[in-house]
Parts: structure tokens; C-alpha cells; sequence
């Protein structure tokens, strides 16, 4: 019998509305959802690709161990046995500390891996943290724990309502918003047009988002923060520092203009690549516009300087009153606000061993995971658990983790691929696809460009002897307490109880409590019409919450160090920064730099074994100015050789006037070679990766983050023939 089932594609940050076209056990179609307030029908070509995801013939569906002769299966319990006997036999041998953890994208768009994560987390017992977060965004978070009190309280563009939107760094129309969710940005930006407003593009690449813009300049990679603190430079000097309202709750003012002093548009535009007039319109137009927002996104934190330009960019929208105010940056105000359940966020608690890099949020930089694998040492680590990521893709010198992972004592992977890092393991766990549980956002609407919720049901059930990420987690987090021993009574009885209770369960419960007790929600009173979960259900297309409103300072987090809800506008450790940023201006520009891109069809890696998202042109080439090629005696469709300081790759170049002179151009997550891989699909279209180039020594030093972008490359042609 056909059927329709509405929800949310989980694929990437914008959360679209999606309708699930299904005859007996297939997937028919995939289609916009038109009445979902959200999404209003659009959806990008990878929601189409969950059919391919769910029917995908390489995807694992039982466990398998790793034996001398190859991959055998194992009974469910087998292998939650197996996967935690050689973590604790590790820990054992070595400490807690000798176990480590990393925690992959995907686990943000999945309601049980990011309830029971941590339950996890918690019983190994272990400071060893990595993830994702540290690969793309701790810049953006570790400001907005600085100055709003939490890491998680970001302030995202309302985009809707804004007459000036100033992008650095972003492409929202291929990544459908980062840090961002707002789907449709395509339509978003051209309504910006449309009411009598102006966009502006910063980018080394003439981008998809760049095409829709009133005005797009070309920058040098890394150069943001040189661009931002010229414009606050001459808003300063020109007296337009406007506060409005913020300024009875904003400190360090006096200290900011002190810090871009020496910034004047004269003194960074040569090392910027844009001219001093063309800074000072920039600036002049951004504080004269009625409402006017800055956004910057991977390009802007994947470099060294990440965490200063990411506070820049909030210095430039507090100064001129467009923090938290209709059409500036705003904060969402979600159902199920984890800023207010959970504890404040924390840095610096711990360091890295090899690199004495703060903790931040719990978690280690992950540019320093190989490293930690490879030291000899207290605290080494020779156990690895990873959930829903391929780090050997996404981190830098792929190529050493990966070689790092071979000589783990135990490495437990809970995924259902075998890629380029659970190739490693030596018991892959892997739950079932996005298609067979049901899914809440939780993560993205922190995000959320317009307050909404959304029940997202399974659209079919799991087969009988499968298990969820929620399931695996909780089994595997018992396994290790029952083990390790010393339960105190309480926490052995909450551990049955969630057992006995199943973890899809506990989740919906869990979920109804926290609907009930937001703002939206009904408390304990049913006869109240507040939001709970059967509601949320019933409302099949999902629910509008209205648009951002202000908030501040009430939704501040309160900061224990001044009792007060106040902005830290000049937090101390980004200032003294700005010395090192002084610096650069003396610079010399390498001759060229690598930077990379997103493909709209591609969600990070693991999308390339989808055959939906891999038709086309070859896309995994490197994009190259015509000029620099001509220097070095290449021509189209060459094919060249690019080497680092860590790595080298072999790849074909496309020429292109769409790219800054001395940058070149090539995009994230392919690379897909290597013995032991299950990828058909992917293999046949394996490209290079990106990351066999970034350099592990190259992060952000106050973040942690991991340079990505905007690195020395040298390019040589290869022989044609």
C-alpha cells in the first residue's frame, strides 16, 4: 500500500522538510515538503540520495570482527562483548586515558547518538575526546564562550529580515548555511535583493554564493581578520560606533579600539588584496544600513587566525548595534534549549600530552589525535572508539592517522561502512540508516535562522536483529561499567532502568519532558496547549515557533566570575592575539595557496558511495587560475602534482577566471583508496583527499582548530600520456 511520510532530511545543517514516498518496503520518491515553515518545499539534490542510503548494498547490517583471514560476523552480544573486553583490557594495562574516543558529524543529526553519547563518554572514563567540532568550528564556539558565557549560545544572521549581509569565508548556497540552518538560502538571499538590500561576498573563489550578490571581492586566504579589523579600524575613526541598547551591557569597548589601532585600511590592504577605498565603502555602507549582519563561516575559521577573525566578526556586529536585534545576528530560542540543561561549558581543564593544548567542551584537537596514538608515554593512547566519523578523510595528514590506527591495540568503530578508518577496527558496530528511526533535531536548532520543531518518524521499521545508534551506545556503555565494577548503587539502578526501558524509549521520553518544560511547552499542566511530544507528532509538517527575538541580556548565561549577564566584548586572550595579527601584516604572501570547497552534492566523505551524488562531471579536480597555470606551464584537463610540507597528491586541474590569482582550489572528502575498503561506488570515483595535504603542526593556537584552508602548496605538471 503507498504512503507518505513527512519528516526532515538528516543529511545536512538545514533540516529541510521532506516528504518519504514509500510502497511496501521501498522508497519510491523523496520530495519537498511544501508546508513545512521551515523549508517551504526545498530541498537540495542529497535528500533525494537517502533512497540510495538506505538501500545501499555496502552498508553493514550485523557486526563484523577483524581475524587474520579477514572479516567474520558476530552475534550481537559477541560483539558488544568483544568491542568492550579490549577496552577494558587496555585500561587496564594503561589508565583510563589510554582509550579515546572520536565522535563523527553525523552523531549531531542523530536524537540517540547525541542523547547517549555521552552515557558512553561517561563510562569510558577518559579526558581523550576528539571530534569533528575541532576540525571546522571550535573558532566560532570558543568565541561565543568568551564573550556570551557558552560555547553552545551562538549567534546565527537573520537572514529574512536583514538589508546588509556581509558573507567572508561562506558559501550558504552550497552548504544550505553552517553554523546556520536555514534552507532555501538560494531564495533567502535573493529576497535580501528583492526588499532593497545588498549583499556582499569576501571570498578567494567567485562562489555559487558570490553569483547571487550584489558585490563580490576577491581576498587572500587567511587575510580575514587583516579585512575585519581595517572596517572596525574606521568605524572608530570615523565615529560610527553605534551600541544602541547593548552598550549598557557590553564591556571592553575602549580596549577594542585600542587593539585595531594600528589596523588602518592603508596598512592591510595590500596584504588583504583589496583596496583601502573599497574597505572604507565596505565599512561606511555595513554601519549606515538599516539592519546589517556579518557571517563567516569555514573559510574563516579553518586558518590560523580562526578565533580572532570569529570574534572580529562579533565585534563588528556589536559596535554597530546589530547583535540581537531584527536583521542582525540573533540567537535562536529552541524547544529543546541544551544551554539551559546543560552545565556551562569549560576550557582548559586538561591539555593535550604531546602538545599542551587546552581542553575546550570536553574535547582535545583532533589535528593532535595521530600524534597521541604515536608518543610513547603515560596517557598514550592504544584504544579508540569511534561513532559515526572517518577521521582519516577529515583531519589533517589523513595519510599518518591512518597508518597511526594500524598499530592500535583495539580500535572499535560503531558505523555501518567499512572506509578508510573502520578498515582499522577491529569490530565494526553498525546501526541502521537515517530511514529506520525516528529523529528529532536537537543540535541545529541552537542554529535555527526561525524557531521551529519537528518529529521526524521512522519510515520503516528496523529488521528484527538490528540495533540503533542509541541501542549500540547503551549496550556498549553497560558492558563497560558491569566490567570496570565500582557502580555506586544509584547509578547501577539508573543503568538497569534505562536497559530495562529501551533506549528509543527513554529518548521519546526524554524529549516530551524537555518540550514540556521549554518555553513552548505545557509543564505538567495537560489542559495548558503548550508543546509536548504527542503534539509535535500530530503537526506531521512540523511546527513554527516565529521568528528570532531579541533576547539579551536575560538569555545571557549568567558568568560565575561577575554575577552579572554582561557581554565580554575584549575577552583577553584574543586581544593579546591581535599582536601576533600585527605581525602578519609584515608577511610576504607564499606564490600559491590551497584552499578547499564544498560540492553541493557531497555531505563530507561518506556521500560518494551514493550513485545519485556522483553522477556528472568528474568532480574532484583542482581549480586554478589560467595565469598561474600558464607560469608553470600547464594547461586544461592537465593532470599536475601538489605537494606540502606533509604530503603530495596527483590530481587534474581545471582552469578557471573564478578563482584568485595564487589560490588554488580543491574540494573535501574524496580519496577513497586503500586496501580493505568496501565502497564500490566510491571507489570508482576516489579522487584525492585533501587532507593527505594539510599540515597536523598548523592549528589555530587558541582554538585548536585545525588549518584547513589557505596553505603553502608548490604545483608541478605531470607528463601528459
Amino acid at each position: 500500500m503507498p504512503r507518505v511520510v513527512y519528516r526532515t532530511c538528516t543529511l545536512c545543517e538545514a533540516c529541510c522538510g521532506i516528504e518519504v514516498h514509500v510502497d511496501g518496503g521501498c522508497v519510491t520518491a523523496i520530495a519537498g515538503d511544501q508546508h513545512d515553515p521551515s523549508s517551504q518545499g526545498y530541498i537540495c539534490a542529497k535528500a533525494g540520495a537517502l533512497k540510495d542510503l538506505h538501500e545501499d548494498p555496502d552498508r553493514l547490517r550485523q557486526p563484523i570482527r577483524r581475524t587474520a583471514t579477514g572479516w567474520e560476523p558476530l552475534s550481537w552480544r559477541d560483539a558488544f562483548a568483544y568491542a568492550a573486553e579490549g577496552i577494558l583490557a587496555a585500561q587496564r594495562r594503561h589508565g583510563n586515558d589510554a582509550v579515546a574516543i572520536y565522535l563523527g558529524e553525523p552523531v549531531v543529526h542523530n536524537l540517540g547518538a547525541l542523547l547517549f553519547g555521552e552515557t558512553l563518554v561517561a563510562a569510558l572514563g577518559t579526558k581523550k575526546r576528539f571530534s569533528a567540532n575541532s576540525l571546522d568550528q571550535f573558532p566560532k564556539q570558543l568565541v561565543c564562550h568568551w564573550m556570551y558565557g557558552s560555547g553552545l549560545f551562538v549567534s546565527v544572521p537573520d537572514v529574512d529580515r536583514t538589508d546588509y549581509m556581509l558573507i567572508l569565508g561562506a558559501n550558504p548556497v552550497v552548504s544550505n548555511g553552517s553554523l546556520m540552518t536555514a534552507p532555501g538560502m538560494p531564495a533567502r538571499l535573493r529576497r535580501i535583493r528583492e526588499r532593497g538590500g545588498r549583499v556582499v561576498v569576501i571570498d578567494p573563489r567567485h562562489t555559487e554564493t558570490a553569483r547571487l550578490a550584489d558585490e563580490h571581492h576577491f581576498i587572500r586566504p587567511g587575510t580575514d581578520p587583516l579585512l575585519l579589523a581595517a572596517l572596525i579600524h574606521i568605524l572608530f575613526a570615523e565615529g560610527r560606533i553605534r551600541t544602541g541598547r547593548l552598550g549598557a551591557f557590553v564591556d571592553g569597548l575602549a580596549v577594542v579600539e585600542q587593539a585595531v589601532a594600528a589596523f588602518a585600511p592603508e596598512a592591510a590592504s595590500e596584504r588583504v588584496g583589496i583596496g583601502p577605498e573599497t574597505i572604507r565603502a565596505i565599512a561606511r555602507a555595513f554601519a549606515d544600513a538599516p539592519r546589517a549582519v556579518c557571517y563567516g563561516r569555514m573559510g574563516t575559521n579553518t586558518v590560523p587566525f580562526g578565533t580572532t577573525t570569529s570574534w572580529l566578526i562579533e565585534v563588528l556586529n556589536i559596535i554597530t548595534g546589530n547583535l540581537d536585534r531584527p536583521g542582525g545576528a540573533m540567537f535562536a530560542n529552541p524547544p529543546v534549549d541544551v544551554i539551559r540543561l546543560q552545565p556551562p561549558t569549560q576550557r582548559g581543564r586538561w591539555r593535550s600530552r604531546t602538545r599542551g593544548t587546552p581542553e575546550f567542551m570536553g574535547e582535545l584537537p583532533t589535528a593532535t589525535l595521530a600524534e597521541e596514538i604515536e608518543t610513547p608515554g603515560d596517557g598514550q593512547i592504544r584504544a579508540l572508539v569511534t561513532l559515526a566519523g572517518n577521521p582519516v578523510l577529515s583531519s589533517p595528514a589523513g595519510h599518518r592517522l591512518s597508518d597511526a590506527l594500524r598499530t592500535l591495540d583495539h580500535l572499535v568503530s560503531i558505523d555501518f561502512y567499512l572506509n578508510e578508518t573502520t578498515r582499522h577496527a577491529h569490530v565494526i558496530l553498525p546501526p541502521v540508516g537515517p530511514l529506520e528511526r525516528d529523529h528529532f533535531d536537537v543540535a541545529f536548532q541552537l542554529f535555527a535562522v526561525r524557531n521551529g520543531a519537528h518529529w521526524s518518524p521512522a519510515v520503516f521499521d528496523p529488521p528484527p536483529d538490528a540495533r540503533s545508534d542509541a541501542d549500540i551506545l547503551v549496550a556498549l556503555a553497560s558492558r563497560l561499567h558491569w566490567g570496570r565494577g565500582g557502580l555506586g548503587r544509584v547509578q547501577a539502578l539508573a543503568l538497569r532502568a534505562l536497559l530495562a526501558l529501551g533506549s528509543e524509549r527513554a529518548s521519546r521520553i526524554a524529549l516530551d519532558l524537555a518540550l514540556r518544560a521549554s518555553p513552548y511547552g505545557n509543564g505538567i499542566r495537560p489542559w495548558r496547549n503548550g508543546l509536548t511530544l504527542k503534539r509535535l507528532r500530530r503537526a506531521v509538517h512540523g511546527v513554527d515557533l516565529g521568528p528570532l527575538q531579541p533576547s539579551l541580556p536575560d538569555r545571557l548565561p549568567a558568568r560565575a566570575d561577575r554575577g552579572a549577564r554582561r557581554i565580554e566584548l575584549a575577552p583577553r586572550e584574543v586581544v593579546a592575539d591581535m599582536a601576533r595579527l600585527r605581525e602578519s601584516l609584515a608577511h610576504r604572501p607564499p606564490a600559491l595557496v590551497l584552499i578547499g570547497r564544498r560540492e553541493a552534492r557531497t555531505v563530507n566523505s561518506w556521500s560518494h558511495n551514493l550513485p545519485s551524488l556522483v553522477t556528472g562531471p568528474l568532480r574532484c579536480v583542482l581549480d586554478m587560475h589560467p595565469a598561474d597555470a600558464a607560469a608553470r606551464g600547464i594547461g586544461p584537463g592537465d593532470r599536475v602534482r601538489i605537494s606540502s610540507r606533509v604530503g603530495v597528491v596527483e590530481v587534474p586541474v581545471r582552469l578557471t577566471n573564478g578563482v584568485m590569482p595564487g589560490v588554488v582550489v580543491l574540494p573535501h572528502g574524496y580519496g577513497h583508496r586503500g586496501d580493505g575498503i568496501q565502497l564500490a561506488v566510491a571507489a570508482a570515483h576516489a579522487g584525492v583527499s585533501i587532507n593527505d595535504l594539510t599540515d597536523p603542526a598548523e592549528i589555530d593556537p587558541l582554538s585548536g582548530n585545525a588549518v584547513l584552508n589557505g596553505f603553502p602548496v608548490r604545483i608541478e605538471p605531470r607528463p601528459r600520456g
